[in-house]
C-alpha cells in the first residue's frame, strides 16, 4: 500500500488534477491514503481535499505526518504532477520487490525548452519521488519539506513517466485559460 503525500499553498486548480489520476490507483487498492500539507492556503484547496477523502493538514509536524501515514511506502509529489500510462501496475510491482528509492521518467511530451533546463536546476520533486516508509522516518524533521528528504544516494528510475506540476501550472496562466 502506498500513501501520496503533496505540499501546497494555492494551488486548487493544480490538487484537482493530481488528484483525479490517484483515483485508479485508490480503486486498485495500491493507494490507501492521501495526505496534503498545507502552507497557508487562501483558496479551495482545503475543500478539494476534503471533498477527495485527503487528510488536510495546516499546521504539521513532517516526522509525525511520516509516522502516521498507512502505506508502508510514500509517493511525493507536487501538486499538478500526474503518473501517464501503466504506473499502478509498475508501483505495484516495485514495492513488493524493491527496498531502494525512485523517481518517474520525465514525460517525453513535456519537456522545458533547451535553454530552460540547462539554465534553472530541477525542483527535487519535479520527477516525483518514492520511498519506503522506513526510510522516510529516518529522513523526516519537523521542519522539513518534502523536497529535502529526496536527497539519498541510490535511487532507482521508474519506466513510468510522470506529467510534471510545472505543466499544470503554466496551462493554467496561459493566455486564454480560465
Amino acid at each position: 500500500m502506498l500513501t501520496i503525500i503533496m505540499e501546497t499553498r494555492d494551488n486548487e486548480a493544480e490538487l484537482v488534477q493530481t488528484l483525479s489520476v490517484l483515483v485508479a490507483g485508490a480503486v486498485e487498492g495500491l493507494v490507501s491514503d492521501v495526505i496534503i500539507l498545507d502552507h497557508g492556503s487562501k483558496d479551495g484547496s482545503s475543500r478539494v481535499a476534503e471533498a477527495a477523502g485527503c487528510r488536510f493538514c495546516v499546521d504539521w509536524n513532517l516526522r509525525e505526518i511520516v509516522r502516521s501515514a498507512r502505506g508502508e511506502w510514500l509517493m511525493l509529489l507536487e501538486p499538478g504532477a500526474r503518473p501517464i500510462g501503466r504506473w499502478v501496475d509498475e508501483l505495484a510491482e516495485y514495492v513488493a520487490l524493491n527496498r531502494t528509492p525512485a523517481r518517474f521518467s520525465g514525460s517525453r511530451m513535456h519537456r522545458k525548452p533547451f535553454l530552460r533546463r540547462l539554465v534553472r536546476r530541477r525542483k527535487p520533486l519535479e520527477a516525483g519521488f518514492l520511498m519506503s516508509k522506513h526510510d522516510a522516518l529516518t529522513a523526516a524533521e519537523g521542519n522539513l519539506c518534502l523536497g529535502d528528504m529526496t536527497n539519498v544516494r541510490t535511487v532507482r528510475k521508474l519506466s513510468t513517466e510522470l506529467v510534471p506540476a510545472w505543466v499544470a501550472v503554466e496551462s493554467r496562466r496561459a493566455p486564454g485559460a480560465r
